[in-house]
């Protein structure tokens, strides 16, 4: 068994869910008692989150590449970032650290085509939607990704930093949500919408919604990760 790090903190609620889910998917395909090694690293939030609005990019990378650098000291074999915004710097990341990473982008593009998806609706924070970093996979694919309006990309950019990500998840909050998904269903003709934050599972729980299948980023990067561990050790 290779041992995991977790990136976390970003924000905590995501975070436990991701504990909670590596756990349980390991032992739902082990089935032999057995826990998973995972190490957490949960940095500091409000700082990142602030660099990460402000397209402070190069610091954004200084801070993760300091946290992996953190858990690899601490024995991690290979680690994640168990949130989808801090992708933005992931390549960088990457090639400044010595223990694989796995993307929660190119496990979400990656599920897409098994589905046979074509066009992918995406909800997340601003700098999800708007930044190349998530899109780019899927379009080497042929996949096109939709976002939604300006007044709704804003809607959901806010809610998710002034509720979502403090852990907390209104009914009128989900029926907005809602809204902008059958919204988008009816101009766009997506055929899939992707939850493209590790909080907006937390409140769209349902597997489809208006009829449009869900893309749970964490739970495809849970899986990749579970993929991963199990895997003979690289080093």
């Amino acid at each position: 068994m290779q041992t995991l790090g977790i990136v976390g903190g970003v924000g905590p609620e995501s975070t436990i869910d991701y504990y909670r889910s590596i756990i349980a998917s390991y032992r739902r395909r082990t089935a032999d008692g057995t826990y998973p090694a995972l190490l957490i690293n949960s940095i500091e939030a409000t700082g990142l989150l602030r660099k990460l609005t402000a397209g402070e990019n190069e610091a954004v990378t200084t801070v993760l590449v300091g946290a992996v650098r953190q858990l690899e000291r601490a024995g991690a074999d290979v680690a994640l970032f168990a949130s989808v915004s801090t992708h933005v710097a992931f390549d960088a990341v990457a090639s400044q650290t010595s223990i694989p990473l796995i993307s929660i982008v190119e496990a979400t593009c990656r599920a897409a085509q098994a589905a046979g998806r074509r066009r992918l609706g995406l909800f997340g924070t601003r700098m999800t939607m708007e930044s190349a970093f998530f899109a780019r996979p899927f379009t080497a694919a042929s996949i096109e990704i939709v976002v939604p309006e300006e007044d709704e990309r804003a809607y959901i950019h806010e809610t998710y930093f002034g509720e979502l990500i403090h852990g907390t998840f209104l009914a009128e909050t989900r029926a907005r949500l809602e809204a902008i998904v059958a919204a988008m269903k009816a101009r766009s003709k997506i055929d899939g919408l992707i939850l493209g934050g590790t909080e907006l599972p937390l409140i769209m729980r349902e597997s489809t919604y208006s009829g449009i299948p869900v893309l749970d980023t964490t739970r495809i990067h849970v899986e990749a990760a579970v993929d991963r561990i199990l895997e003979e050790p690289q080093r």
